[in-house]
């Protein structure tokens, strides 16, 4: 296979967390037109504790317009290093700190037209520190132990596609594993 070729690139909007741009692309001779949306990429963490329960979040999600129980999760900082930006969001949101953090994968939120890339990370030995939320993040801590997490996702209450996966992977190396 060959890369298409990039004939221009221009950015149309610059926002906070994302910019958007539209890309005009050669492809087998074919011209056409891309709008993307660039973001820096995420880290999404997963704490488990010593009794094997999980620390979830449940915040209002305007998009979806509804509230989302997620694993905790944010924007990384430009030049963070995902590792970083996990250990900063797990403190932030949950108000802990892990001793060990481990990398499980990382993916493609929705490649046809954003290009943020999410970085999971499983949180473990935790000790309790403070929530740091910012101004604008409004948010409940759920803890529960995976067979309910599972349970969740069966009956639609967890909808969220990081969380789903997160909680899927480490599940499993915990001996959780999912089933439909």
């Amino acid at each position: 296979y060959m890369k298409p070729e990039i004939l221009s690139n221009e950015t149309i909007y610059q926002g906070k967390v994302f910019d958007i741009s539209v890309a005009e692309i050669r492809e087998n001779e074919i011209v056409y037109k891309r709008e993307i949306v660039n973001h820096h990429g995420s880290a999404v963490i997963i704490p488990v504790f010593a009794d094997n329960s999980i620390a979830l979040v449940k915040q209002y999600r305007h998009a979806a317009r509804e509230f989302l129980l997620e694993i905790p999760a944010g924007t990384l900082s430009e030049n963070e290093s995902p590792e970083a930006g996990a250990a900063r969001e797990l403190e932030e949101e949950i108000g802990v700190s892990a001793k060990n953090i481990e990398f499980l994968c990382e993916f493609y939120v929705s490649p046809g037209f954003l290009t943020e890339k999410m970085n999971l990370f499983l949180a473990t030995d935790l000790t309790e520190t403070a929530q740091n939320l910012d101004d604008d993040e409004f948010l409940l801590i759920e803890r529960m132990s995976f067979e309910e997490a599972f349970e969740k996702i069966r009956t639609g209450e967890i909808k969220d596609a990081k969380t789903i996966i997160g909680l899927i992977l480490a599940g499993a190396k915990f001996g959780f594993l999912y089933k439909t």
